[in-house]
């Protein structure tokens, strides 16, 4: 596996664990994250604050099906579930597109397929 592919394993293992610090670690410090019509976040400190979005519970579960690199490019492919606040659960696909540099993330754009939302106490 290459330097980029093991930082953004590293990072999305982060998220699994809710480690900030691991997180933050795989990133520049003017990190850019987008989530095309949702959020546009810009450097650490707005990052931080994104990792434990006040809208979900608890520790997201992810899984990566795939990721391919051409240059300091890495694409994710996977699928993540988590709890909202209100006792929902989100189940839903990803593609995320890394620009690296130095094998720390440099920007991150995040597009996101709701498969379901469920509530399993309804």
């Amino acid at each position: 596996m290459s330097a980029n592919k093991r930082t953004v394993q590293q990072y999305m293992d982060g998220f699994n664990t809710t480690d900030h610090q691991k997180i933050l670690d795989c990133l520049t410090d003017d990190v850019v994250w987008v989530m095309p019509g949702t959020y546009h976040h810009e450097g650490k400190a707005a990052f931080d604050k994104e990792i434990e979005n006040p809208n979900f519970t608890g520790t997201p579960v992810i899984k990566i099906f795939k990721m391919i690199e051409e240059n300091d490019i890495v694409v994710a492919e996977g699928h993540v579930t988590c709890s909202f606040k209100n006792g929902d659960i989100l189940d839903a696909v990803f593609c995320d597109v890394f620009e690296m540099r130095d094998e720390k993330i440099k920007k991150l754009t995040s597009y996101l397929m709701q498969i379901s939302i469920t509530n399993p106490t309804a």
